[in-house]
């Protein structure tokens, strides 16, 4: 049903639902997702190139997929499909935990895609029909602190089961999920996202056409190549530095830490000075920053400082851009445009797991560690380039007003 007739106490639980199961997807993810490349390359010897490429086609297929999700959820609502997100990317990683050949592990990354697509973009879509818009930017801030305290936990506890076997840090992954799909399934109410029947393709050719939102989803895409070496380039070179797969929950632990502690102030700040446009480009900037100094990171202390200063950049970004896409939907069809929007991680998300992959092994044979993180960071300024220019020459909405769901 729409979401303005849900009773305030349907809609409240909504958005609560859609908190923990934030918090266990988050958890679940990064507890096993990260030490894969541990796991495989470091462990088992497995090459860096095809770990990378496997995440990135999980990435790309994910994302790609989440297109079709999100016209579904126009079509039936958020909460079926949300559930089988979750049971399926279940399966996926309790196959993950028998994955002993490439071609398994391969099966069990693209089923965890497929559940994640359909999750995704209904799970965002519904955020976007449950807010209004004087509360959706607190709500994804609150969302940035559930999400941060899952990913700090989900390393550590993936760290520490490691050292029993990896199997069993996928099948308490797997549980996670499983617990959210009981939540949803359960207590989640029936929220339409959308007004009205319309053909399955009708909202996605919408926002194809809708320039601005489409200039701002491919400007995205050096925000996503950065973000996504926390689960493949970052872990490999702790493990390199530290000499110890643990370094991989110390990155994660401060990462995710600080945006328990300071995701909030840090916003509200920064919000005193600065338009939502302006604060997602400034903390793009941040994060290249960070990630590219971990060229000249050569001890344990000096990689914990360029992962802070990446993660101050996160904060800023993540809930903004989440802001922004919301503020840039079409309310008639939410769950399609968060489907197209979902492109700029798969392109640019895919790109990053597997170029981050390749390149970062190519970089240790040539002897030029540094080239990687160099790259890195120049993808991320170029998006922080883009936003700025098309914001002067207004080709973007992204100071218009908040679309009321």
């Amino acid at each position: 049903m729409p979401a303005s007739i849900l009773s305030e106490s349907a809609r409240k639980r909504g958005l609560m639902v859609l908190l923990v199961n934030t918090f266990l997807m988050w958890g679940g993810f990064f507890m096993v997702v990260p030490l894969i490349a541990i796991h495989y390359v470091d462990d088992l010897g497995w090459a860096a190139g095809g770990i990378g490429l496997i995440l990135g086609m999980r990435q790309l297929t994910q994302q790609g997929l989440t297109l079709v999700g999100g016209a579904l959820a126009d079509r039936i609502g958020a909460r079926g499909l949300i559930t089988a997100g979750m049971l399926i990317r279940t399966a996926s990683f309790i196959l993950m935990g028998f994955a002993t050949s490439y071609p398994i592990l391969l099966a069990s990354a693209l089923m965890a895609a497929v559940g994640g697509a359909l999750f995704d973009s209904p799970s965002s879509a519904a955020i976007a029909a449950l807010t209004s818009g004087a509360e959706r930017s607190r709500y994804y801030s609150t969302l940035g602190v559930v999400g941060g305290l899952g990913m700090t936990l989900g390393p550590l506890l993936g760290a520490l089961l490691l050292k029993q076997a990896f199997s069993l840090v996928a099948f308490i992954a797997a549980g996670c999920f499983f617990v959210a799909f009981l939540v949803t399934l359960f207590m989640m109410p029936p929220v339409s996202v959308s007004t009205g029947e319309r053909g399955l393709t009708v909202g996605i050719r919408m926002a194809l056409n809708d320039r601005p939102f489409m200039v701002y989803t491919a400007l995205l895409m050096g925000y996503w190549f950065m973000w996504v070496q926390l689960t493949i380039s970052l872990p490999l070179e702790a493990r390199s530095i530290t000499g110890t797969s643990d370094a991989v929950s110390w990155i994660y632990a401060l990462n995710s830490g600080m945006g328990i502690v300071l995701q909030y102030p840090l916003l509200w700040l920064v919000e005193r000075w600065l338009k939502p446009p302006q604060i997602l480009i400034f903390g793009i900037v941040i994060m290249s920053l960070g990630i590219g100094s971990v060229a000249l990171a050569h001890s344990t202390t000096t990689l914990l400082l360029c992962v802070a200063l990446f993660a101050i950049g996160r904060l800023l970004a993540s809930p903004t851009q989440q802001t922004i896409a919301a503020q840039l939907a079409n309310p008639a069809v939410l769950g399609s445009y968060f489907g197209v929007n979902a492109l700029a991680i798969a392109v640019g998300g895919g790109i990053g797991n597997t170029f981050g992959g390749v390149l970062y092994a190519f970089s240790n044979t040539i002897a030029m560690p540094a080239l990687p993180w160099l790259i890195f960071s120049c993808a991320g300024l170029i998006s922080a380039f883009g936003l700025a220019v098309m914001g002067r020459r207004a080709a973007l909405r992204l100071a218009a007003p908040v679309h009321e769901s």
